[in-house]
């Protein structure tokens, strides 16, 4: 394995390849929580309505995982990715024409299948060229690319929508994603083929996957928090800025903006810092659990506190919620090489279906709280909805924390060689 590891210009023109893709892939799921308004005043949507139309992005995305895998297990993370991003691109150009709902959701159900695989095929490919020990490295480093994309989907955004409006701004993007198709399939080389288990039932692979407690151990919580998270940041965020702490459209778009850097720069950090904090004992079971805590501290204190200041419990929320990004690629490390794909996307369906749970049942929640609870003012039904879900999250967390099961395989270290790969 050691003679794959790319050096030099090559590895950095590879992490940046997929950096760009990913960014696209995550601008285009955050998007919807600035543009929400305006979905809302020209197609008429109630927050359920909104939530569904979101979430159809996850939807597909999720249902993707389990082909995605195979495909990256047999074709490779170059042939896949750059093949789905132009299915992306589609997706973009059918939302941008869209005149009414179903066409909307039609549109963001093809982004979802078409960036499906921007992390995982990122994550597959780092497996076979980079060491073990920069795998959780490498993850926070692309998590600071997503940020970025996050980052252009806030006020960037808003202040585009008066010139290009919505529609101008997804064809914009169409193009895009078609660039980092072009760039991701000439200039990434080929992982190496595989040369063991071709034989297999490739779908018997998730059986190992599904089956293995230690990958439940995680995924529990990858549901109902990490999930959670998303859905809150990609959609609900911006509504709870402005119905629940009575914010104009540009001031949640600059928190949103505020909340994107924040989260860049803990990515960043989280990058450069890894490494050393994995020396000294911080395994990503510890951090998760210390990160998950801090979660349910600042959903409790956004369902009371009021005030100029509550926005800031978002970064608090934010800051807890990175660190259920390391323990993705530990998770992966629980299963040999020739499983990389499977086991990725097996994690990714997961995660994904929550969120598209969290952004569709959430909507359903404020409104059923709204009509079963008479409550007077939208921003109530928002705060109860939140209270009911952070009962959900500490459940999810208990699992990781307290059930207590063993590894089945562990990797062995690597250290790249001295020469650069011909």
């Amino acid at each position: 394995m050691g003679s794959n590891f790319l050096q030099g210009s090559v590895a950095v023109i590879v992490f940046l390849c997929f950096a760009f893709g990913y960014a696209l892939s995550f601008a285009l799921r955050t998007v919807n929580a600035v543009i929400a308004p305006d979905l809302v005043a020209e197609f008429g949507l109630s927050n359920a309505q909104l939530g569904a139309l979101s979430s159809a992005y996850f939807f597909s995305f999720a249902a993707m995982q389990l082909p995605l895998g195979i495909w990256l297990d047999r074709f490779g993370s170059r042939k896949t990715h750059a093949s789905l991003l132009c299915v992306a691109a589609l997706g973009c150009v059918c939302f941008g024409l869209s005149q009414e709902t179903w066409m909307l959701w039609i549109g963001r159900a093809l982004i979802g299948m078409g960036v499906s695989g921007a992390l995982m095929a990122s994550f597959r490919a780092f497996r076979f060229w980079y060491p073990v020990e920069q795998q959780s490295q490498l993850a926070s480093w692309m998590l600071v690319a997503g940020s970025m994309g996050a980052l252009a989907s806030t006020l960037p955004v808003q202040w585009a929508l008066p010139v290009m409006g919505w529609r101008g701004l997804f064809n914009l993007i169409a193009v895009l994603l078609l660039l980092a198709s072009i760039l991701i399939f000439f200039l990434l080389p080929a992982e190496p083929a595989p040369q063991a288990h071709t034989s297999e039932n490739p779908w018997a692979g998730y059986i190992t996957v599904f089956k293995d407690r230690y990958f439940w151990r995680f995924a529990a919580p990858g549901i109902g928090m990490q999930a959670s998270f998303v859905a809150f940041q990609s959609l609900w965020a911006g509504p709870w800025l402005t119905q629940v702490l009575g914010m104009s459209a540009d001031e949640s778009a600059q928190t949103l903006l505020i909340l994107n850097f924040f989260l860049m720069m803990v990515y960043l950090l989280l990058g450069w810092r890894s490494p050393k904090l994995a020396a000294k004992g911080w395994t990503p079971l510890r951090m998760a659990s210390i990160g998950g805590l801090i979660m349910l501290v600042a959903q409790t204190g956004m369902v009371f506190m009021h005030g100029p200041w509550a926005w800031t419990l978002w970064l608090l929320l934010g800051l807890g919620s990175t660190t259920f990004m390391l323990t993705q690629t530990h998770v992966n490390q629980n299963f040999p090489q020739h499983l990389a794909g499977r086991a990725f996307t097996a994690y990714n369906l997961l995660l994904f279906a929550g969120m598209f749970l969290v952004q569709w049942l959430f909507g359903v929640l404020i409104d059923a709280i709204r009509v079963l609870a008479s409550v007077s003012h939208v921003s109530e039904a928002f705060r109860g909805a939140m209270l009911v879900w952070v009962v959900f999250e500490a459940a999810t967390l208990a699992v990781m924390v307290f059930w207590r099961v063993p590894r089945t395989y562990v990797p062995q270290p690597a250290t790249p060689p001295a020469a650069n790969p011909k």
